[in-house]
């Protein structure tokens, strides 16, 4: 594999930082502005990847099939879904921040399933992530509720359990995406339909608003963004692309300040610090068990 990205693969990341920095705060709009309950938001979402995804789907089942479901459901809808209520109340530079976590989480999980092997290193790069979360949490400030915030952790830990089983599955990244929106819309649309209210309300209340907000996080970001990422992960070696993800917090804390007025106090920069510290150590370190493109990967 090459050694070094050109300055065209440089923009196609900066293009999927950019992408999925944007939609934490579009996604605060969606389920905080627009009052989109947010499991109807998830529904939104997964609809319109099924739909930009249907070629996929019409190939045929995938081997495995309520694997590739489970799976899929974890990864998306699931932790989308906790994530959005999270966003109702906590800022999107805190959830940013939050996110960090997936990639210790990650590697906590293949040492307890998959038999992972982490020397003092990670094991420090783990601490360093967790703790710096942990005090982005707990610390009062401006940043949101903490039961907010413990949704998007809560969204986040989901995410990072399936993910290291992602490895088992013979299924290339779209197909996967397309089949777990189709398990996100099983699961979502019986669940906004007992749980939520206001869902019509919302759409009639704002329709360009809404309909704006679901297309960039369904084609721009599922789609477009991720589907980006690993084709340079597929051609790059993962020591080149895996850690240019760690701008994605930067330019949500950036966007989250500018966009929705977040006030960023020092546990938030003092917890940043440590969590972004502390996942580069992990993501640099080679991984045996999980695909190092879901370390730091962000997850919303």
């Amino acid at each position: 594999m090459p050694r070094s990205l050109p300055l065209s693969a440089l923009g196609i990341m900066l293009f999927c930082n950019v992408a999925w920095a944007m939609n934490i705060v579009v996604s605060k709009i969606a389920v905080a502005t627009l009052d989109l309950p947010p499991l109807f938001y998830t529904v939104l979402r997964s609809a319109t990847v099924v739909a930009v995804l249907l070629p996929l789907l019409l190939r045929g089942r995938p081997d495995r099939l309520p694997l590739v479901l489970l799976i899929g459901f974890a990864i998306t809808g699931g932790s989308f879904g906790l994530q959005f209520i999270g966003l109702q109340t906590a800022s999107p530079s805190a959830v940013g921040i939050v996110n960090l976590s997936g990639a210790p989480l990650t590697v906590l999980f293949a040492i307890l399933f998959l038999g992972e092997e982490v020397r003092w290193r990670r094991g420090i790069g783990m601490a360093l992530a967790l703790g710096g979360v942990g005090l982005a949490i707990g610390a009062p400030s401006e940043a949101g509720d903490p039961v907010g915030l413990g949704f998007a952790f809560a969204g986040v830990l989901v995410g990072a359990f399936a993910s290291v089983f992602v490895k088992r599955l013979d299924i290339g990244a779209a197909t996967l995406q397309a089949w777990a929106g189709v398990a996100s819309l099983l699961v979502m649309l019986p669940a906004t339909m007992a749980l939520e209210t206001g869902q019509i309300a919302a759409v009639e209340a704002a329709p360009l608003a809404v309909a704006g907000c679901v297309l960039f996080a369904g084609v721009i970001v599922s789609v477009g963004a991720h589907s980006a990422y690993f084709m340079l992960f597929q051609r790059y070696d993962a020591n080149l692309i895996v850690p240019l993800t760690l701008l994605t917090p930067l330019l949500t804390i950036a966007f989250g300040t500018w966009l929705t007025g977040d006030t960023i106090h020092w546990p938030l920069i003092v917890g940043g610090a440590m969590a972004l510290t502390g996942v580069a150590i992990i993501v640099i370190r080679p991984s045996r068990t999980v695909f190092k493109s879901w370390l730091a990967r962000p997850k919303v």
